[in-house]
Formats: C-alpha cells, sequence, structure tokens
C-alpha cells in the first residue's frame, strides 16, 4: 500500500496543473481505529478537501493527524534505507530488502503518540460513496524510552547480540519514500459511506510505521529499528 500511496503523492502536481480551479470543499473531523493481532492504533484527524475541476468530484487536500499507537511485544527490524535497500533514492522503492543487514530490536510494549501533518487524496464515485487515500507527511513523536533485547542478523558481527538495549521513539517524522521514511507515520486507504452530508463512515486498510532510535549505535552505526504493521481500519467522520 505505501508504494500506492507514493505513486498517487508523485502524481499530485501534474493533476493539479491539468484540473482547475481549486473549490474549498467542507472540514472533516475523523476518528479512526485500526488493530491487528497485539498491535493497535486509533488516531483522531481534522482536514480540509478542495475539489478539483467542475464536478468536484476529485478532491486534494491537507490536515493535522494526532495517532496512539500501541501494543505487546513486537520485533522492530533496522530501518535506514541505506541498509535495508542499499540505497537513500527512489529506488528504495522498487528495491528487494538486504536480509544480511537486518537486525532486530524486540520490544515488550509499543506506546507512542505523534501529531503529523498529513495529504488526502479522495474520489467522489456517487453521491453516498467516496473512495481516498491520505499519509502522513511531517511531524513529531512522543513516548517513553524501555529496555528492550537486541539480536543481530549474524551474532558473530556484534559482540552486543542478546543484550538489553534502551530506545526511545524516533522524535522526528518525514516521509520521504519507503524506507526512506524517518519516524513514525500513519497512512490510509478507505471507502466512505455517507450517511448524510454531514455523517459518514470509512472503513479500509491503516498502515502504521513505527520507529525508535537505540541510545547507542549498534550493527553498522545503526540506532533506528522500524516495524511495518498493516491492519483493518474503521472510522467515524462528521463534516462541517
Amino acid at each position: 500500500m505505501k508504494r500506492i500511496l507514493v505513486f498517487f503523492l508523485l502524481s499530485l502536481p501534474v493533476v493539479v496543473l491539468a484540473q482547475s480551479p481549486h473549490k474549498p470543499l467542507t472540514r472533516t473531523i475523523d476518528l479512526s481505529v485500526a488493530a491487528k493481532n497485539d498491535f493497535g492504533t486509533a488516531a483522531l484527524t481534522i482536514n480540509q478537501l478542495h475539489g478539483i475541476g467542475r464536478s468536484n468530484r476529485f478532491r486534494l487536500g491537507y490536515g493535522l493527524r494526532l495517532t496512539s499507537a500501541f501494543g505487546g511485544r513486537l520485533d522492530y527490524i533496522t530501518a535506514p534505507a541505506r541498509l535495508t535497500s542499499g540505497t537513500e533514492s527512489i529506488v528504495a522503492l522498487f528495491t528487494e530488502n538486504i536480509l544480511a543487514n537486518l537486525d532486530t530490536l524486540q520490544l515488550n510494549r509499543t506506546r507512542t503518540t505523534s501529531l503529523n501533518a498529513s495529504i488526502h487524496i479522495e474520489f467522489a464515485l456517487t453521491q453516498r460513496f467516496e473512495v481516498g487515500i491520505n499519509i502522513d507527511a511531517i511531524g513529531v513523536t512522543l513516548g517513553g524510552s524501555q529496555s528492550g533485547i537486541f539480536y543481530a542478523n549474524d551474532p558473530a558481527r556484534s559482540s552486543l547480540s542478546g543484550t538489553v538495549q534502551s530506545a526511545s521513539p524516533t522524535r522526528f517524522n518525514i516521509l520521504l519514500i519507503s524506507d526512506s521514511d524517518r519516524g513514525s507515520l500513519n497512512s490510509e486507504a478507505y471507502v466512505r459511506y455517507r450517511f448524510t452530508p454531514k455523517v459518514s463512515v470509512r472503513g479500509g486498510i491503516g498502515f502504521q510505521f513505527v520507529e525508535y532510535t537505540t541510545d547507542r549505535k549498534l550493527t553498522f552505526e545503526n540506532d533506528r529499528f522500524r516495524s511495518k504493521n498493516a491492519m483493518p481500519m474503521l472510522a467515524l467522520a462528521y463534516h462541517f
């Protein structure tokens, strides 16, 4: 789903230039929840969409999203694209992971709160049904420090494999491309049904990146570890 979102975002300049003028539509307050196994998120979003072209069926907008991520024991994998893909450019989006570079930080719990500016795209199929995607772009994450066990992919290359390490949520979040992203970012792909012009529900898939940074550099001079979580998502929205 991450690749689909990136393709949409890269195509935005062409779409915006080809269809005008921009027409403001209603603002939305939205509460979404997503969960799978022992991990979940709850997110509160406020966003503003603008109609593109005469029909207003295609909408492009921006928002602010507060996301709480929570879960039990979870494996966090080496995060930087320079290690996972061998490149930090757009090429990382199409490159297979370098498995030999992927180490693991096992944390007993996940407790993070992120505030991010978000990008929103929506298309009206009918008066009641709409499809859309959204993704966090930039922001900050808060959360407490905790201890976890570090496992090197090849224990022979690190005397720290199997040791307890301290880690905290990566503070700064930014959308780049695929594993080049940094921090904790939320995204969704959904179908919306409007009960009334002011009330709607959304259902789809939520995709959450969560990232922790260890207090010390480990193998390959790396201190960032990420968990990627795709989950069923449901949301209730009020339009005003």
